[in-house]
């Protein structure tokens, strides 16, 4: 510890910045469905997944090991590099919150670090085999993996019950969709809190305060734990809304089947040391899971920003990324003027935050810049019978008993004339 500058510790502040970022962007991975279908309250969801990340960042350091030394060549890298890197991955992960978009904040980091890295010292700083081996195929494969599963998994639930409906059977899924709500977060803890370990371990090894390859030391373990912990307690309502809401319409026995199915895809990367995005591991499976029940459709339009976000997500970071390194390469001045556009830019996101807020309190509310279906979705939902027991099925008995009850009379009408025989 007494070998950090002050240069060192502006990053690791900043890092820690970008990991609460992170766990405020990232709660809706484990908490969206569990709070829209009412499963648990939205304060104690937040509180509960802030315990289980917290938890979860102790349990390995894999992908942390990756992104300290296989995303970039630690060898001619400067401390500055890592500071620009962060700054462009903090600045869309909160332009990304502002507009209730589920991005990933772990490929804004890595845009950020691939952008500042080749600003500063050229491609060749980059490991492009481990990005395309870790990062890019996991990105695609992952949503598309954890989609199909909560898709079978969906149609599995429904036809193990004959009336899945029925209150006992909801209530059981409630249950089980809490506990695979806890471990989303749990693996959340053991994939996202490790990538600032990682990004602190890089900047560590770049001031010569740990060697190359190095584990990140127990102090960093831990403040990585907490600020993640802390920004997911906070809870990032406009991407829960997003995800809980605005994707598709979800029943208990889909929610349980999506975040168990992104759970597990998350655990098994996290063990392999893959860095994937979480955000899109959770959100294909959610997709996934809406298509998975008859009647059940995807608001597309919905998907088709999020897909354009992700896509964005890279090289956007990485011009941001860029752009701040190439102040910072300046000297003392670019730096400061690095972290003044930082503060401002922040500061006007949060200003446009509260011109519509959403909270704890209106985070469920149906009428909060409703969608429409749009004409895909109202196609497949006139097409496609829901099950036994749904909100329509319901709507259609009350539709049929009004139609069959008879007319109300008016006490002071005349009687009606007998019918001649």
């Amino acid at each position: 510890m007494e070998h950090i500058t002050l240069l060192l510790a502006i990053v690791v502040v900043t890092a820690l910045v970008f990991d609460f970022t992170n766990g405020f962007h990232d709660t809706a991975n484990a908490m969206a469905t569990t709070i829209s279908t009412g499963a648990l309250k939205p304060k104690t969801a937040v509180a509960m997944s802030a315990v289980l990340n917290l938890i979860g960042a102790f349990l390995s350091v894999e992908v942390a090991k990756t992104i300290s030394g296989g995303i970039i060549n630690e060898e001619g890298i400067r401390t500055e590099v890592i500071f620009a890197a962060l700054v462009g991955a903090i600045l869309w992960n909160l332009l990304t919150w502002l507009l209730g978009l589920p991005s990933s904040s772990s490929h804004a980091l890595f845009g950020g670090l691939i952008g500042a890295a080749v600003m500063s010292a050229g491609w060749s700083a980059v490991n492009g085999s481990t990005i395309v081996t870790k990062v890019l195929i996991p990105a695609v494969a992952a949503p598309l993996v954890a989609g199909l599963a909560a898709m079978f998994a969906a149609k599995l639930t429904y036809k193990i019950k004959a009336n899945p409906e029925a209150k006992a059977t909801a209530k059981g899924y409630r249950a089980g969709q809490i506990a695979s709500a806890g471990l989303v977060s749990l693996a959340h803890g053991t994939n996202d809190a490790q990538k600032t370990m990682g990004i602190i371990t890089l900047a560590l090894v770049t001031q010569g305060v740990v060697a190359p390859g190095s584990n990140p030391p127990l102090w960093v373990v831990v403040s990585a734990g907490v600020a993640i912990a802390l920004g997911t307690y906070l809870g990032g309502w406009r991407i829960i809304r997003t995800m809980g809401k605005g994707l598709t319409d979800l029943q208990p026995q889909q929610g349980f089947a999506a975040q168990t199915s992104a759970a597990t895809v998350i655990l098994a990367s996290s063990h392999l040391g893959f860095s994937l995005s979480t955000t899109q591991s959770c959100s294909g499976a959610v997709m996934g899971a809406g298509l998975g029940r008859k009647g059940g459709v995807v608001r597309w339009s919905t998907a088709t920003r999020m897909f354009v976000a992700w896509g964005l997500t890279l090289p956007a970071a990485g011009l941001v990324g860029a752009g701040a390194e190439f102040l910072t390469k300046q000297g003392p001045w670019g730096i400061a003027a690095v972290a003044v556009l930082l503060v401002a830019g922040s500061a006007v996101i949060w200003a446009l935050s509260r011109r519509k807020p959403v909270d704890h309190h209106n985070v469920t509310a149906d009428d909060l810049d409703a969608e429409p279906a749009g004409v895909v979705t109202t196609a497949i939902a006139a097409v496609t019978p829901p099950p036994p027991g749904s909100v329509a099925a319901v709507a259609d008995e009350d539709l049929k008993a009004t139609i069959l009850a008879p007319a109300p009379t008016d006490p002071t009408a005349p009687p009606a004339p007998a019918a001649k025989v």
